[in-house]
């Protein structure tokens, strides 16, 4: 018989897929494959109609972004390339020198590896797969991370939405090791215990970790941290703030909040079940006053045609806010739904203050953790937006 000869199979892309390749963005869209052939996550050779070498991709027929470019070299996306992948990300989280034992440790496209996020938790990992080819080898992954990280145990978080969109199931399962329900970890001096399989995202919201910690620092008075989750800028405001109360229309929320609060020996923390609209809106016609206001609500625009709805929703909660707020008083507003633009977002609270009738400086214009980096050419990577603005 004769030697077998590998084939490697080509996706051909159109003109605009292959300029947005040629212009450093790693997903190509279904509408914008001409030829293409394989399983979902499979790994294919990309090219431009005249068949030009572009990159390799993770290829999901299944889903809208059918391509995700791993690598624009002409070299093979294999066991060495992922561990390369891995171990560049957990170098770079080294030179941040973060005041923090709970970090993202490689942030998808952000990092290199398209729908992969690894995320550290003290001993352990947390891994999320959001695309089918990562999915397939997350033994790879696995044994990258326990050779770089040498973790007590790995947990593959599989149970988020966007999943779906891959085709791939829900389900949480150990890699490797032992990983417990739930461990502590230290954000910027403040402890937090966290829910590893059931928490939101992997367990913290740890791209607001340095918003949190500037916010504590310039804490005072009476603070009230609405759509609070466990705490994050409450806890961080508490150790400086006369009283702070955390408002969440969540009860596993305020209990996991209470907990760290019992954690970090806080007592001037107040915890409060109510739907934040309805909250803002009558603390407000009572003619309440407040020192300081975080505002850090879910994602209101999942999808394009969400986004009006979420303009309202945001300029309504930033009104009310502000005028709930003293003289001098200082406003942490947030957004991290990526289809709100910086500009629709400063507009935002531009109207808001409008309406409200106060003269609002903007102290400081904030986005996520640098263990969450934003590469220039993937706009989807920069999506946190956070605004520290005071009231004159």
């Amino acid at each position: 018989m004769g030697k077998r000869v590998y084939c490697e199979r080509t996706a051909v892309v159109s003109r605009r897929g292959a300029s947005r390749v040629r212009s450093g963005h790693p997903w190509v869209y279904r509408s914008d494959i001409l030829e293409a052939a394989g399983e979902p996550g499979d790994i294919v050779r990309v090219a431009d109609r005249r068949g030009r070498f572009l990159g390799r991709a993770f290829y999901n027929p299944r889903s809208e972004i059918s391509l995700r470019i791993a690598t624009r070299s002409d070299v093979p996306v294999d066991e060495g390339w992922f561990y390369s992948r891995i171990a560049r990300a957990a170098a770079y989280r080294d030179s941040l020198s973060m005041d923090a034992d709970a970090y993202r440790l490689l942030h998808a496209e952000a990092d290199g590896v398209p729908g992969l996020v690894v995320d550290r938790y003290g001993p352990y990992l947390v891994v999320q797969a959001g695309s089918a080819a990562v999915e397939r080898r997350l033994e790879w992954v696995a044994k990258a991370l326990q050779k770089l990280c040498a973790p007590e145990g790995i947990l593959a978080r599989g149970d988020f939405a966007a999943r779906r969109l891959e085709g791939l199931p829900r389900r949480v399962e150990v890699l490797s090791g032992a990983v417990p329900d739930s461990v502590t970890v230290r954000q910027s001096g403040v402890l937090f215990r966290v829910s590893l399989r059931k928490g939101q995202k992997t367990g913290l919201f740890l791209d607001q970790r340095e918003n949190h910690r500037v916010a504590g620092s310039l804490a005072r008075g009476r603070m009230l941290d609405v759509f609070s989750y466990a705490g994050g800028f409450g806890l961080h405001a508490a150790r400086r703030a006369d009283s702070v109360e955390l408002v969440d229309s969540s009860e596993p929320a305020l209990r996991a909040a209470r907990e760290n609060a019992r954690l970090n020996g806080l007592e001037n923390v107040s915890f409060t079940r109510a739907n934040a609209f309805d909250l803002l809106r009558e603390r407000a016609a009572a003619g309440e006053g407040y020192d300081m206001i975080a505002l850090d609500p879910p994602a209101f625009a999942r999808e394009r045609r969400d986004l009006d709805a979420a303009l309202r929703a945001y300029k309504e909660i930033n009104l009310r806010a502000m005028k709930l707020l003293r003289s001098g008083g200082l406003l942490f507003s947030c957004s991290c739904s990526y289809h709100v633009r910086e500009w629709d977002f400063k507009q935002i609270l531009r109207d808001a203050a409008a309406d409200a009738g106060r003269r609002v400086r903007l102290r400081e214009w904030r986005g996520q953790a640098p263990d969450h980096p934003e590469i220039l050419t993937i706009p989807e990577t920069r999506y946190l937006k956070c605004a520290a603005l005071e009231i004159l």
